[in-house]
């Protein structure tokens, strides 16, 4: 199964959205040493800096880019999860006082 991770590459000129690609098997969830094997391929040394975020800093720190954050991960399931934003503009457009018919 392919996963496409959304990363952000912060460096001295700005913020560049990225993509990368992992292969899993199905089912399966990447781990740390998958995302620090992916940004290898790709030439960057990083070490995991913020597990709960998903941030890692450059293992170098003469390195050109200052860290990496990955924003997303696509599996091509489908998500459902809430979207609170959604529902808070539905919930303003609702009247507030229902009633039966």
């Amino acid at each position: 199964m392919e996963c496409i991770v959304h990363y952000e590459l912060e460096n001295k000129q700005g913020t560049k959205e990225l993509r990368g690609l992992i292969f899993l098997e199905p089912g399966k969830a990447p781990t740390e040493k998958d995302f620090l094997s992916m940004f290898a391929d790709m030439g960057y040394k990083l070490r995991l800096e913020d597990q709960d975020n998903l941030v890692f800093k450059p293992v170098d720190p003469a390195a050109e880019y200052r860290k990496i954050r990955i924003r997303r991960l696509d599996t091509g399931e489908e998500n459902l999860h809430e979207d609170g934003n959604l529902k808070s503009i539905i919930s303003n457009l609702l009247p507030k006082d229902t009633r039966p018919i």
